[in-house]
């Protein structure tokens, strides 16, 4: 099985086991103040590492919850098992698992799957987006003050100062209207077909937006630091948008406006 097929198969499946076990029991431990992790995220972590050990053995594997599987082999996975984890805990139907495979530290496809809508997003380096098979576009809402975006808030919230609240202050008189989800992947792979015109968040981690970034740039938005600088996995902080109110959203970041 070649790499895109798998990454769609086991996004699928490990979507399926938690859409099964929505509504039951939930066993859960908090890695901070409001951070938290069930047994679900572990489960499904599990599936998809058995799964990419036994066809991919010499392949690195970074996920959310494990320690990384380092190898010497220039092809890594990336996955977030449970985008979302708060949500599924409460019930509310709005997580996602993430899968993205790097090659040579470049991210070339990416799966951001939905199980309660059964929505399957996919990118493919220079090839395009999709939507359950069908190429997807950003928005081409022009301005600012016309747009819907989409953030969140990092889990260090009620202790650090940088905690984007002052940002959402200010787009929320800048912005038609801003939503805040509770997963980041998600809410990147909406960008990307254009039911939201531009997100942003801080603290984010590799998982959280290595396969819904590429998702970006494949349909033809743009990402970025919130200074403008180069996007990578590592950034952190994460500007996306339709390309057309990037700029805007740049000077509202930095004060500019």
């Amino acid at each position: 099985m070649d790499v895109r097929s798998k990454a769609i198969k086991i996004a699928r499946e490990a979507g399926f086991l938690l859409k099964e076990n929505l509504s039951g029991p939930r066993t859960i431990e908090f890695k901070g103040s409001v951070d938290i992790v069930t047994e679900m995220d572990r489960k499904a972590e599990e599936l998809i590492v058995n799964s990419i050990r036994r066809d991919f053995p010499d392949h690195g594997i970074l996920t959310e919850e494990s320690i990384e599987v380092v190898s010497d082999s220039p092809y890594r996975w990336i996955i977030d098992p449970l985008d979302g984890t708060t949500n599924y805990a409460h019930g509310f139907p709005i997580f996602c698992v993430s899968v993205a495979f790097e090659e040579k530290d470049d991210v070339t496809f990416g799966v951001v799957y939905d199980p309660t809508r059964d929505e399957l997003f996919t990118a493919e380096k220079n090839k395009g987006a999709f939507l359950n098979g069908q190429r997807i576009k950003v928005s081409s809402v022009p301005k600012l003050d016309k747009s819907l975006l989409a953030t969140g808030f990092p889990y260090d919230v009620r202790t650090s100062s940088e905690n984007n609240i002052d940002n959402f202050s200010r787009f929320a008189i800048k912005a038609q209207a801003i939503r805040r989800a509770g997963s980041a992947a998600l809410d990147l792979s909406y960008a990307a077909c254009g039911r939201f015109d531009g997100f942003w968040e801080m603290k984010l981690k590799p998982w959280d937006v290595a396969a819904a970034a590429l998702m970006v740039r494949e349909a033809g938005g743009t990402i970025s630091g919130f200074k403008n600088e180069p996007f990578t996995i590592y950034s952190g902080n994460v500007l996306a948008s339709n390309s057309l109110i990037h700029n805007e959203m740049l000077s509202v970041l930095n004060r500019k406006q």
